[in-house]
């Protein structure tokens, strides 16, 4: 065990849900596990390179998705910190400003590094020739899971509001969310225009997120588990006409962009699961080696999440050049490399980490910004991963990224104080003191 891990075993965290951070590294993890199976990198006949999904063209692949579908859970998990971390910054006399800042800058900030990285590698490929299609291929996986920071970002933003709206109405609101997630479903449905569904972003996660508030709020824990049971069966057997009757495909990762009415019911369904199982893994974190391991993923899951799927495609590529290293994708032989795969991304990604873990935890310095600058900070830092989201990874939007997340970064991150900006300038006999 490494030394953080010893220190992070012995912290006191009585105060502190562990199940919900196990939660959440189980849907990181999962997410790395599911973009593992999904890159198949190989040859075909005529020796050329081709990059395929072999995940998605096993049979029993959407039905898995019912349950290896787990970002609704992620945004039930975030709600729960969510909401948590507004009411004590509050209690310490914290208002919008400062929350929205200091979370908008942790999802901007570490996305910085990884644009740059995307820049630097598609203008070279493009500049010594690599095939424009495949490059566009590869581009379009590597940027797969930039998805999350725009829609987490408009969660995020949003927290202050939705948490006011929780207190005086957390019924109305729940049902206001539940209903505009239904008519933009059966607008987009019902007129084939795909791109109304973008506004499910704002409907459905915020609606998940909120049941991350009523889930912090004891709404699942006054719950019988008899009743947890019955709600969670009730949610799946719903999916079933929804999906083989109604326009929503089987398959959740379908369903997961734009956003759908499904997802809110696997969110609710998976909350309640994780209220089941929460005695057994409060179990389990009580055990040092437990939250020894979840402190040393916990403090690194967005370096894991926003590095994994470049890490997989470079591991894949250089699996190439080494003589039957790189078994043909969907074979036996390829599933068996699976393991050692991912025991590779992990280390190189914990090696990684210290070179670019350092920007997930951003310190802001001076006074909280204007609520005007913050805004336009939100703004610039989810344009360029919903461009993403939209029309896929290029060099454009890669650069994009660059100038828009650096802007968002300077503004929230580095805030004169008002002891600088009005302290007079210093002699040198005052500035020897």
């Amino acid at each position: 065990m490494t030394r953080a891990a010893t220190a992070a075993s012995s912290i006191d965290l009585s105060r502190r849900d562990l199940t919900l951070d196990i939660a959440r590294v189980f849907c990181v993890m999962s997410v790395v596990v599911i973009h593992l199976l999904m890159v198949g990198v190989g040859r075909d006949a005529d020796g050329a390179l081709v990059v395929s999904r072999p995940l998605e063209n096993q049979p029993w692949f959407a039905p898995v998705t019912w349950a290896g579908q787990i970002m609704p859970l992620f945004f039930v998990v975030g709600g729960f910190a969510s909401i948590t971390a507004w009411r004590s910054l509050r209690r310490r006399g914290g208002d919008a400003a400062e929350y929205v800042r200091g979370r908008v800058l942790r999802l901007a900030q570490p996305a910085l590094p990884l644009y740059a990285f995307y820049a630097v590698v598609l203008g070279g490929a493009a500049l010594v020739g690599v095939d424009p299609s495949l490059l566009a291929v590869v581009a379009q996986g590597a940027g797969a899971p930039l998805w999350f920071l725009a829609a987490y970002t408009l969660c995020q933003a949003l927290v202050p509001a939705m948490a006011r709206l929780h207190l005086r109405a957390p019924r109305r609101t729940v049902a206001a969310l539940a209903v505009g997630a239904v008519l933009v479903d059966a607008l987009r449905y019902s007129s084939g225009i795909d791109p109304v569904g973008l506004a499910n972003l704002f409907f459905v996660w915020l609606l998940v997120q909120q049941l991350g508030f009523w889930y912090a709020d004891g709404w699942f824990a006054d719950r019988r588990p008899w009743q947890l049971v019955l709600v969670a069966g009730a949610c799946y057997l719903a999916l079933l006409p929804m999906t083989v009757v109604g326009p929503y495909s089987t398959d959740m990762l379908t369903n997961l962009n734009p956003p759908t009415v499904p997802l809110v019911l696997l969110g609710l369904a998976q909350a309640c699961i994780l209220r089941l199982i929460r005695p057994a893994l409060a179990r389990l974190m009580r055990t040092r080696p437990a939250r020894a391991a979840v402190f040393v993923i916990g403090s690194r899951l967005m370096t894991i999440y926003l590095w994994h799927l470049p890490i997989i495609i470079v591991l894949s590529g250089i699996a190439l050049l080494i003589p039957g290293a790189s078994p043909e994708p969907a074979t036996t032989a390829w599933w068996w490399t699976r393991p050692v795969l991912w025991a590779m991304v992990m280390t190189t990604i914990f090696g990684l980490s210290f070179l670019v873990g350092r920007w997930e935890a951003p310190r802001p310095i001076g006074i909280t910004p204007p609520v005007a600058v913050v805004a336009v900070a939100v703004v610039i830092a989810f344009v360029p991963n919903f461009l993403v989201m939209q029309w896929y990874l290029n060099l454009v939007f890669a650069l994009t990224g660059v100038v828009l997340l650096g802007a968002a970064v300077l503004m929230l991150g580095r805030w004169p104080t008002r002891a600088t900006t009005d302290a007079p300038v210093a002699t040198p006999m005052t500035s020897r003191r």
